[in-house]
């Protein structure tokens, strides 16, 4: 706001300045006031009028009568005018040289889906112009941004042109500047700029007089983007142009409105309304008159004094008549020039509403209430105020994070202005009844986008453990961090109180309404229109991700800590009993309830949302709800009835959950970053899970989770019964009746769109964070690694390389560091991960209470589960932990092992992609000691998991089994240490998984025969990218990342292999020779591809990665379960039971063609390095011992078998009984009908692959065996 003079404690100097001394001593400490007049007889009435309408000393005529309104009018006509020539207003006129977009210069598909410029692209690649050129001077236009994808901005002539493939920057005279490749454009693209942001602000700038194009992004220059453009003549300058990909969305600014960053020199394209002088003047004259009353509450005994004694005017003489004289002068202004109330709405009013407002606490709520009643009074107020609706809406959406104004910054202050002046019912109504309701809403809701150059500002000095960094740095980055994660509550603090109004709010409509409509109309609408919001190419017209994750964050709060507005607590209430007053509905406990017609119903918002059994039309088609009374019902059950007795957790139980326990004593010193804990005097929007967790018990159980709320400081700073929050003025209160409760928002329907809030809008949030969380590791051990090489290295040239490689890899751990610490701050406060644990409690026991349901369990929509699991896995990674490891589960999530394990192969759930989920997540649990015992106390695990991890163990999930079964049998193979066998296996689930193959042969043999496929094909993909690597000079990173990954696999698949020949060797040395038969070929495989046709050094040196020692990584890793299921074996033999088919090992392999492969194969595993590997541990001497045996006996073996081969070989052997399929044994089997014959191994082999004959391809309808009466049926 423009000022007349110095401003002294918020006071002009023309009126008062504050002076040292209350007594008449010089020099005194305290102040007094003294009156502008300086003679005792002079009548200060008309001095303050000259002072607030800035006219010079005695202007104003000595007054006969009391100031009215007539007296204001008198001087504004007769003098202010006067003095102010330049401020009279004109005839009424339409603003004129609107410019816009030239529609004939459109190509492809640019929508303007709000007015005036809002654009967005609905064809692959669109452009367009404004209606206006220049083509000298300095002039620029602003462009707001809605979406932060391929957008080019700038400037064009009308020789560019447009098509579906070129746009602004692609042609001769057309220049434009792309912030998502950050790259200029002027027929090439050059490196230039900044990425850019949603909410980023981008100054379009073009200066005529040394011919060049600047951009801006918030205010800030990015250089001279262009230099030496052509020069243009009157009617062939440069046009503002805009190119957008689809789905792009941005609002151009050509002056219409007020620049956000205005840049000195430069013009708007659209000149401003000749009424933004008069208009900003008369808010300067109305600033001033608030002024006094401020000074009058600040000095309340002086002006006393000084209003008795004549010498002052009092503020309440006048804040009557030159307030609504104000207001009359704007409103002529306004309305003699039709169409400038929006840009005065954006500019100078809410300026000045600002400065009444005061941006930071403590706020003045007094004088903005008597600004709203002076302009409430008149009917054209109303679309000033719209327009200030949208104001603040735009101002939330860019509001830039300050460091040095934590903790009141970004959109802090626009938000409180917003939540204040909608308290008034009347300004709630007319915001709810304009046509752009929501849109504003959503704008409220949004927070401005942070990217790297706006992070290395809010924190400038990184650290993390282990660092070179100097260690001030970790004390300035908590500090920063600390600040900043303020600066977010205090946001998310005001965005509760807009929600809470909207959801008190009662529109005035026919029939009556329940508070909370309008809220959950809103928040259907905003889901609806997001459907598809998580896909890689979102559609267009999506929300700004950070509505999502706002709502998001508003609908937990309220679910979690509880809603702290009494009023409105018992119209948004869950469906069963109040069990706890004002305890937040995740913390209840006792009875839980859901109204089955959250699945059942195909709301509008939820059309073509998946669901577990497929989709609603499907389901409504083959599984039709079975009655409509059905959708009605109410599903009721008691907190924690699907978890064992002995495990149970609850909020009513001895033992709480961790959502209700203290564990924040130690976990900061287990963090890998700068934490800091605040404690109960710090000025956060919530109090932190510490100074909680001591009363939560309580809170749980019969307390109220609001109390600690309630009595937090106000944002504001001042007393809570002056400007704590507040209901609304006038707030109507409806009786409950029975007929409008089918309109009630039940917090069940929040818990539903919070967790499809979620799905849409933080998991991308989060999966983001997780990719900066890996790429800080690698940076810091990269950078670790270059430390280590740059101390070691003695030569020039090295260490220059090594010090640029150094600071590549030091700016990317910072700029992670940096990225996590805002994603942590932002996101996963204490609170949030308190309430989505809660969360995740109780939607596992719902799906759990559901799946007994079947008509109703295929209904649940697929992101309940998605979002549980990934609730689930981001409270596991988080860091700080949030509890304990060895809680987290036991203390609260048990239902959820339950679950994963009872369906990650359930055939209700017909996606393989959340089956794979499921299965993913006991695949990550059981690698870790703590969530393993957890498994072993589950009893759901216990029963279900082996049999269905061996049943799923197929082409789509055999890595994740494979994984998990190599980790409950980890420790048990040959090369491990037998001392740390008992604290890294699972002896109970090895003897569970023993049990399972046991007593059910045809699902072992099934799973078998899996396996040898499995493990044939890893080697197979192994040997040939290995291959592909040594024949490749230089080999590319992907290679050896696939090369890995495949050795990996195959290991850990050999690894299986040789738990199953430890603990069911019966299966390969007794019976049929089936299963011992491929056993041996496929360690004569594996042997072959290993070591036959690769150097066994290249082979280690091609495995290894960057870092790794030999040690870890070699082709051990390979030979070591090989050795271990030979010896299994041997053990195994010695072990067969009298009477039972023995299959002699020795025999088998030494009857094998490949002698000199497998004698060269076995010699080489006796010449390994196992000793080295083993660390000279008896046991495996002894094994060894074993080994070397066993080949002495399989050479002697094949010497008698080639004798014996050559012998028959001399007698005339032209048989007709041998099989031609392996040519080793006779024929004694016959496929039917196709009566083709072999030996029944072969057959036998065949079958469980393929159920045709390998002759004719005739499907095999039985086996028979010719030595033998009976049949065997194939499958």
């Amino acid at each position: 706001m423009a000022d007349d003079g110095l401003r002294l404690g918020g006071l002009s100097s023309g009126l008062a300045v504050v002076l040292n001394g209350d007594n008449k001593r010089e020099g005194s400490g305290k102040s007094r006031l003294v009156s502008y007049c300086e003679g005792f007889g002079d009548q200060s009435v008309e001095r303050t009028l000259e002072h607030i309408f800035n006219l010079p000393y005695k202007t104003v005529k000595q007054l006969t009568r009391p100031v009215d309104i007539s007296t204001v009018r008198s001087i504004i006509k007769n003098e202010f005018f006067k003095h102010h020539p330049e401020l009279k207003t004109v005839a009424t006129k339409i603003r004129d040289g609107v410019v816009g977009l030239e529609e004939s210069s459109i190509s492809g598909d640019i929508r303007i889906v709000k007015q005036p410029l809002l654009v967005e692209s609905h064809a692959l690649f669109s452009s367009a112009r404004a209606n206006s050129c220049v083509w000298k001077g300095k002039w620029m236009y602003e462009v707001t941004l809605e979406t932060c994808g391929i957008q080019q901005l700038g400037w064009a002539t009308l020789f560019c042109p447009f098509t579906d493939h070129k746009g602004v920057g692609d042609a001769d005279d057309s220049y434009a500047y792309d912030g998502k490749r950050v790259s200029k454009w002027n027929k090439e693209p050059e490196p230039y700029g900044q990425s850019w942001v949603v909410g980023d602000v981008i100054g379009c700038c073009i200066d005529l007089d040394y011919d060049e194009i600047l951009f801006y992004r918030n205010g800030v220059s990015l250089g001279v983007a262009f230099g030496g453009i052509r020069k243009m003549v009157p009617g062939l300058g440069y046009y503002p142009a805009i190119s957008l990909s689809q789905g792009e969305r941005c609002e151009l600014n050509f002056g219409g409105l007020p620049f956000k960053y205005p840049i000195k020199g430069f013009l708007p394209i659209q000149a401003s309304p000749s009424s933004k002088p008069i208009a900003t003047n008369l808010f300067d004259c109305f600033l001033r008159l608030l002024q006094m009353q401020r000074l009058e509450r600040a000095e309340t005994d002086t002006v006393e004094k000084l209003s008795r004694l004549k010498r002052f005017a009092s503020f309440e003489e006048l804040s009557q008549p030159v307030p609504q004289v104000i207001c009359e002068e704007l409103f002529s202004a306004l309305n003699a020039e039709i169409g400038s109330a929006e840009y005065i709405a954006h500019g100078p009013f809410l300026s000045f509403m600002m400065e009444v407002f005061r941006i930071h606490p403590p706020h003045d709520y007094l004088n903005l209430d008597r600004v709203l009643d002076s302009l409430l009074q008149f009917e054209e107020s109303k679309l000033l105020l719209k327009h200030v609706f949208e104001a603040l809406s735009s101002g939330c959406k860019t509001g830039l994070l300050v460091l040095t104004d934590c903790p009141y910054s970004g959109s802090y202050s626009h938000l409180a202005l917003a939540c204040h002046i909608l308290r008034r019912e009347e300004l709630m109504t007319l915001w709810w009844k304009s046509s752009d309701f929501e849109f504003l809403f959503e704008g409220l809701l949004s927070r401005k986008s942070q990217n790297k150059q706006d992070l290395q500002c809010l924190i400038p000095s990184v650290w993390w453990p282990g660092s070179c960094e100097d260690i001030s740095n970790e004390n300035s980055m908590v500090m920063t961090t600390t600040a900043l994660s303020e600066a977010v509550n205090k946001i998310e603090e005001k965005q509760r109180d807009l929600c809470r109004l909207v959801m008190q709010f009662i529109p005035p409509v026919e029939p009556p309404q329940l508070p909370g409509s309008v809220f959950r109309t809103f928040l259907q609408n905003t889901l609806l229109k997001n459907r598809g919001a998580d896909r890689n190419m979102p559609p267009p017209g999506v929300s700004n991700n950070s509505v999502l994750v706002s709502l998001f964050t508003v609908i937990l709060h309220f679910l979690s800590e509880g809603f702290a507005a009494g009023d409105i607590y018992g119209w948004i209430k869950g469906s069963g009993t109040d069990s706890g007053a004002h305890v937040g509905f995740l913390h209840r406990g006792g009875q839980q309830s859901f109204p089955a017609g959250l699945f059942l119903k195909n709301d509008p918002h939820r059309i073509d949302i998946s669901r577990l059994g497929g989709s609603y039309s499907h389901l409504s088609k083959f599984n039709p709800v079975i009655n409509s009374e059905k959708e009605e019902e109410i599903i009721r059950w008691e907190e924690g009835c699907m978890d064992d007795e002995e495990s149970r957790v609850t909020h009513f139980s001895r033992m709480k959950p961790c959502c209700c326990s203290s564990y924040d004593a130690d976990l900061s010193s287990s963090s890998k970053y700068p934490v800091r804990r605040l404690g109960k005097g710090s000025h956060g929007s919530c109090s932190s899970i510490s100074d909680r967790s001591s009363h939560v018990t309580a809170e749980c159980s019969t307390g109220n989770l609001n109390d600690e709320i309630a009595d937090k400081p106000s944002t504001s700073d001042h007393s809570d019964s002056e400007f704590a929050f507040r209901p609304r003025q006038h707030l109507r209160i409806l009786q409950r009746e029975n007929t409008l409760s089918s309109a009630t928002l039940k917090e069940e329907e929040l818990l539903d769109a919070m967790l499809l809030l979620y799905h849409l809008g933080l998991a991308p949030n989060f999966k983001q964070a997780s990719s900066f969380m890996s790429r800080q590791s690698q940076s810091i051990s990269f950078l670790e690694e270059t430390d280590r090489q740059f101390r070691e290295s003695i030569y020039g040239d090295q260490v220059k390389r090594l010090k640029e490689a150094r600071s590549v890899y030091r700016e990317e751990a910072m700029d992670c560091v940096r990225h996590t610490a805002w994603y942590r701050l932002s996101l996963f406060s204490r609170w949030k991960q308190r309430g989505i644990y809660a969360a995740c409690m109780w939607i596992v026991q719902l799906l759990l209470v559901l799946s007994k349901e079947d008509s109703i369990f295929s209904y649940i929509p697929e992101y309940y589960l998605e979002t549980v699991v990934d609730c689930f896995h981001v409270l596991r990674k988080s860091d700080p932990p949030f509890v304990p490891a060895t809680k987290f589960i036991k203390q609260g999530l048990t239902s959820f092992v339950t679950f994963v394990v009872t369906h990650f192969n359930d055939p209700r759930i017909s996606s393989a992609e959340l089956r794979d989920l499921l299965l993913q997540s006991i695949s990550v649990l059981v690698q870790d000691k703590e969530f393993l015992s957890a498994f072993e106390c589950n009893e759901a695990a216990k029963q279900k998991m082996p049999r269905a991890l061996l049943s799923t163990f197929d082409n789509r999930s055999w890595i994740p089994v494979t994984n998990i079964l190599l980790r409950l049998c980890k420790g048990s193979g040959f090369g491990f240490s037998r001392r740390g066998e008992s604290s890294s296996s699972s002896v109970l689930f090895q003897k569970l998984l023993r049990e399972a193959c046991i007593s059910d042969d045809e699902l072992f043999s099934a799973f078998l025969n899996r396996l040898f496929n499995t493990l044939s094909w890893a080697m197979t993909e192994f040997s040939v990218s290995i291959r592909e690597m040594q024949e490749t000079y230089k080999p590319m990173d992907f290679q050896q990342r696939k090369c890995n990954v495949i050795f990996d696999l195959s290991c850990n698949l050999a690894r299986v292999l040789e738990f199953c020949t430890r603990e069911i060797p019966r299966a390969f040395v007794s019976g049929m020779d089936t299963n011992l038969r491929r056993l041996a070929e496929l360690i004569v495989f594996i042997l072959t591809h290993l070591i036959g046709s690769i150097d066994p050094e290249l082979l280690d040196l091609s495995l290894r990665r960057p870092g790794q020692s030999s040690e870890k990584v070699n082709s051990g890793m390979l030979l070591a379960p090989l050795a271990g299921i030979i010896m299994n074996l041997l053990d195994g033999s010695r072990e067969t039971v009298e009477g039972d088919n023995h299959n002699d090992i020795v025999t088998i392999f030494a009857s094998m063609d490949c002698a000199d492969t497998i004698l060269f194969g076995f010699q080489y595993l006796l010449e390994y390095n196992w000793v080295g590997s083993t660390k000279g541990d008896d046991y495996f001497i002894n094994q060894l011992t074993k080994l070397e045996e066993f080949s002495s006996l399989l050479i002697h073996r094949t010497e008698l078998h080639a004798i014996e081969k050559r012998m028959r070989g001399a007698e005339s052997e032209s048989e007709d009984g041998v099989c031609c399929i392996c040519y080793a044994n006779r024929v004694d089997a016959r496929f039917t009908p196709c009566s083709h014959v072999s030996c029944y191994s072969c057959i036998s082999r065949h079958l469980l692959n393929c159920q045709r004959c390998f002759f004719c391809n005739t499907t095999v309808v039985e086996v028979v065996r010719e030595d033998a009466k009976d049949a065997s049926f194939a499958k």
